[in-house]
C-alpha cells in the first residue's frame, strides 16, 4: 500500500467532491474516496480499478497505483489511487480552441468513443464487481423510459416526445450488440493539451457499464454543436467503426435520448439536468432528434 501524504487537496471539478490531489513517494497522485454508504453498490474502488485496467493501453487513462477496500462497519472509506495525468479539463478549454485545434479535439473524442464501441461485452448491464460481472438492466425501451421518468411533463408534451422516442428505439434496435460504455464521455471528463487540442487523459469512469455502441458518441455530441467539432467527431468514429456519417449521427442522437430523459427528470437539481431538459423539450416540440433550443 502507498503511504499517502496526510494532506489532500480537493480536485476542482472532481465527482461529488470526493476526488483529491495528493502525494505518494514524491509523486503527484489522484485519490478518489468512496464513502461507506456506497460500499456494496456497483460503485466500488475495486470495480473502477478493474475498468481502468481493462482499457489501459487502448485509451490514455491513469495507472492504478493502489486500491483500498472500505469497511462499512468501521466507517473506513474505500480509496482508489491513480497516477496524475497532464492536461486541462476539456470543458475549460474547448471554447477557446481555434478551428484547427477544435477539429483535433473532435477527432480525438470520436476515436475514444469508437474505441469503446469496439470493446465487446456479452450483454448490456451494470458492471457489478472487480471481475467485470454484468448484471441486467430493467426490461423496456425508450417509450417505457419516457413514461416512467417524465411523469411531471404534461400528457401532450410526453406524447410529442414519444413520437420521436419510438422510431429512435427502432433505430437503436438495428445494432444488436453491447460494448463497454464510459457513460459520461464529454469534454468535462477528458484532459486536453490546450496547445494542440489532443486528449491526454480520459477520467471519471464511475458510471461505466455495458451498453449500446452509440451511447458514448451521443454524450460526446450532446451539448457541443459547432460544425467543426461535430463533423470531426463523427468522421473519426466512422473511420474506425464504419457506416455513414448521417446514419451514425442519427444513432448517436437516438442513444442519447436515454440520458436526456433521465437528466430531464431531475431538472433543477443541477445546471446539466436543467440544460438537458431544455434540449429534450426542443426535441419533442420539433419532432426532431437533432433539434436545438431556440432553433425551429
Amino acid at each position: 500500500m502507498l503511504d499517502l501524504a496526510a494532506s489532500l487537496t480537493l480536485l476542482d471539478g472532481g465527482h461529488s467532491g470526493r476526488t483529491f490531489v495528493g502525494e505518494a513517494g514524491g509523486e503527484r497522485v489522484v485519490v478518489r474516496v468512496y464513502p461507506p454508504h456506497l460500499l456494496g453498490s456497483d460503485h466500488t474502488p475495486e470495480t473502477d480499478a478493474a475498468v481502468l485496467t481493462l482499457v489501459r493501453g487502448l485509451l490514455p487513462v491513469p495507472d492504478v497505483l493502489d486500491v483500498r477496500r472500505g469497511d462499512a462497519v468501521s466507517g473506513e472509506p474505500g480509496l482508489l489511487v491513480t497516477s496524475w495525468l497532464p492536461g486541462e479539463r476539456g470543458d475549460l478549454v474547448v471554447d477557446a480552441l481555434d478551428e484547427d485545434r477544435l477539429n483535433i479535439l473532435g477527432g480525438a473524442m470520436g476515436r475514444v468513443a469508437a474505441t469503446l464501441a469496439g470493446m465487446p461485452m456479452r450483454h448490456a448491464g451494470p458492471i457489478l464487481d472487480a471481475e467485470l460481472t454484468l448484471g441486467q438492466f430493467s426490461a423496456g425501451g425508450l417509450v417505457e423510459w419516457v413514461d416512467s421518468r417524465l411523469g411531471a411533463w404534461s400528457g401532450s408534451d410526453r406524447t410529442a416526445l414519444l413520437r420521436v422516442a419510438a422510431p429512435a428505439q427502432d433505430l437503436l434496435d438495428g445494432m444488436d450488440r453491447a460494448c463497454l460504455v464510459h457513460s459520461d464521455l464529454n469534454p468535462k471528463n477528458v484532459l486536453v493539451d490546450p496547445a494542440t487540442g489532443e486528449i491526454t487523459g480520459v477520467v471519471d469512469w464511475e458510471f461505466a457499464h455495458a451498453g449500446h455502441p452509440w451511447t458514448d458518441l451521443g454524450n460526446v455530441l450532446r451539448f457541443e454543436r459547432r460544425d467543426t467539432y461535430v463533423r470531426a467527431v463523427v468522421d473519426a468514429w466512422v473511420g474506425l467503426r464504419g457506416g455513414s456519417a448521417a446514419a451514425t449521427l442519427d444513432g448517436a442522437r437516438a442513444a442519447d435520448l436515454w440520458a436526456l430523459v433521465d437528466l430531464a427528470a431531475r431538472t433543477g437539481e443541477n445546471a446539466v439536468a436543467t440544460r438537458a431538459e431544455r434540449l429534450l423539450r426542443a426535441v419533442a416540440q420539433a419532432g426532431d432528434l437533432h433539434a436545438w433550443p431556440g432553433v425551429a
